[in-house]
């Protein structure tokens, strides 16, 4: 597999991520394989090169084709997940108190299993709604043990 046909601009891109070598690590590697791939190298020699795998090699050369220089740069957010406001935790708390049967549910007691498939149906994600219980069920929020 190899790149797809880039221009001079793109090139000159490509090298200067390259050898400016700050920022993303992850860009950068991720700008030395398209470089090394519009030069031709083989994808088991540009694996040898940049120490990794030439399956990944190949997805980012695939990604490179499919979405070009959004591909070099990291979509992954670090850091600690937003928090809850207090009006999210009220309306949290509210459901949780509140009987299954006031919602059309069949069963008469939540479970955390329950209220969570039930918070992913009313919109809220799925790890909004796992972390919603860590952090209310530890504030006490809700009358019943888990």
């Amino acid at each position: 597999m190899q790149v797809r046909e880039i221009d001079d601009d793109e090139g000159r891109r490509l090298l200067r991520i390259v050898r400016r070598g700050t920022g993303s690590v992850v860009t950068w590697r991720r700008a030395q394989t398209v470089l090394l791939s519009a030069q031709r190298m083989p994808v088991a020699k540009i694996a040898e090169v940049t120490f990794t795998s030439a399956d990944r090699v190949r997805d980012v050369i695939h990604n490179f084709n499919a979405d070009g220089f959004d591909s070099l740069y990291p979509k992954y957010k670090g850091g600690r997940p937003r928090t809850f406001t207090l009006l999210e935790r009220r309306e949290i708390k509210k459901i949780a108190k509140s009987k299954p049967a006031e919602h059309g549910l069949p069963f008469s007691a939540w479970s955390l299993a329950k209220l969570a498939d039930f918070l992913v149906a009313e919109g809220w994600s799925t790890t909004s709604a796992t972390r919603a219980f860590g952090s209310c069920f530890a504030r006490r929020a809700s009358p019943f043990n888990a």
